[in-house]
């Protein structure tokens, strides 16, 4: 199955953060808060890609209320943090949604992620993703992460499952 076949059955798409949804460096400051940088772009691929009905979670080893407030303003309510088992987590979130590890898919970019990647439907990474992620996934990204490898992975989905035209049209209109 190609990486078409495999971005049109997609009905649910979980994403990392740290290396994917950013560029995965944490600025510290001298008082000990930390900031993340996020891609406005990346945002709207997330927004169109809810939009054609696939939904979006957001599964990340790391918690932070900068996630949690990132994912509120895209409207993402599907948000896992603090996750050392990413594959146990999306088996329970697909347990809830009534779906399938073949109707989802997940974009991550080092070790932790590969137990998810290996058993997912589709499966995507950014072109600096550890090697080992790169040599097991579906679909390796050509923008960097955290500078439009998000909406990239998203443009695909809903080219892959023909929504493209439908979620751009009011843009063209």
């Amino acid at each position: 199955m190609n990486v078409f076949e495999q971005a049109a059955k997609v009905r649910l798409m979980g994403f990392d953060i740290d290396g994917v949804m950013t560029d995965g460096r944490l600025y510290f400051s001298t008082e000990g808060d930390f900031c993340k940088a996020f891609f406005s772009r990346d945002g709207l691929g997330l927004k169109l890609l809810a939009k054609s009905g696939v939904k979006i979670a957001i599964i990340t080893g790391r918690d932070s209320p900068i996630v949690t407030r990132r994912a509120a303003n895209l409207g993402i309510g599907l948000v896992l943090q603090g996750i050392e088992d990413k594959r146990e987590a999306m088996a329970s979130l697909l347990e809830r949604e009534h779906l399938t590890m073949a109707e989802c898919g997940y974009m991550g970019d080092d070790l932790i992620d590969l137990p998810l990647l290996k058993v997912c439907g589709f499966s995507a990474t950014v072109p600096d993703g550890h090697p080992l992620v790169r040599e097991h996934v579906a679909y390796v990204a050509q923008a960097p992460a955290g500078r439009g490898a998000v909406r990239e992975v998203c443009e695909l989905i809903l080219r892959a499952q023909g929504s493209w035209e439908r979620v751009v049209a009011s843009y063209l209109a």
